[in-house]
């Protein structure tokens, strides 16, 4: 199954799929979220309790249940609050501290507090990103991983044109690049060879964008960077080194109070979290249908035990 989402960067905000539902507020089960309250694992005395919040999908509560877990796994008592909605539904609650940490994506919540905003790499976002919150939010350590406009190839037309980055394909010939519709009259297609010296005729594939990618009716295609379809169809990931695309890497949101006091443990969960790492983690959800408690328990295991 592929979540891959017709949303170009930078107008739009969230960096998730259209293809789950928007559900209401509050704990349910499996990928819908879980439990009340838990006391930390190592079963000495906990600390405040952490309300950790997320979007109401997959990919989003899964990077929310490993910051519970982690946070459990130290001492903390966390309390669960998933499944919200989108970010007009859930910032109220974290700017009021009925919600203490957040899953975030950098570039898509850099244009929600400033719409003229102009960064797009990966560090002058994340510190446009401090500048522009309240001051009662901080943002943590940044990711690696994240879920954004990306340009994808097959890794078989990877190989056969040593293909590592988005610069490599400068002069390919005959280059047809797909996705949503909108992309053509967007920066992303259209600076390409101001950028990086590609040029690419352009295809709407739309829903199809992957499907024709693998059929060789395109070379290159636009995908979320997070997408299950990367690992599922074997495709490779360009990397943009000159931010081509807005950087939206995943950074948790702490309310401020108490930002400093759980730093520590999901600091380390972003520095462990790959982009690789989700596009499987979302391969997991999608594909084999585990549950999110599920997933985190393994990520963590393997990543921070």
């Amino acid at each position: 199954m592929s979540i891959t989402r017709n949303r170009i960067l930078p107008t739009v905000g969230l960096a998730a799929v259209a293809v789950f539902a928007l559900s209401a507020c509050g704990s349910s089960d499996s990928l819908q979220g879980s439990g009340s309250n838990n006391n930390g694992g190592n079963g000495g005395e906990t600390s405040k309790t952490i309300v950790v919040g997320s979007q109401a999908y997959p990919s989003n509560e899964i990077i929310a249940e490993i910051y519970a877990q982690a946070l459990e796994g130290d001492g903390f008592t966390v309390e669960r609050n998933f499944s919200i909605g989108q970010r007009d539904a859930y910032m109220p609650s974290l700017e009021d501290g009925s919600i203490d940490l957040f899953p975030e994506y950098t570039g898509n919540l850099l244009q929600y507090f400033d719409k003229d905003a102009k960064a797009t790499t990966a560090d002058d976002v994340y510190a446009a990103l401090e500048k522009a919150l309240p001051d009662n939010l901080k943002a943590l350590d940044y990711s690696p991983a994240t879920d954004q406009d990306s340009y994808n190839v097959t890794a078989a037309f990877a190989k056969k044109n040593n293909l590592t980055e988005i610069g490599d394909l400068a002069g390919i010939t005959g280059l047809t690049f797909g996705g949503a519709p909108e992309l053509e009259k967007r920066p992303y297609f259209t600076d390409l060879e101001k950028v990086y010296g590609v040029t690419a005729k352009f295809e709407a594939t739309a829903d199809t964008t992957v499907d024709e990618l693998v059929a060789g009716n395109i070379q290159v295609a636009n995908v979320y960077s997070a997408d299950p379809a990367i690992k599922t169809k074997d495709l490779v990931t360009l990397k943009d080194p000159k931010g081509l695309f807005l950087a939206s890497n995943v950074v948790p949101i702490a309310n401020a109070d108490k930002a400093d006091e759980i730093a520590g443990v999901i600091n380390k969960v972003s520095a462990a979290m790959s982009p690789e790492e989700l596009v499987a983690m979302n391969v997991e959800s999608t594909v084999d249908q585990r549950s999110s408690e599920d997933i985190a328990k393994k990520w963590i295991a393997d990543n921070l035990g």
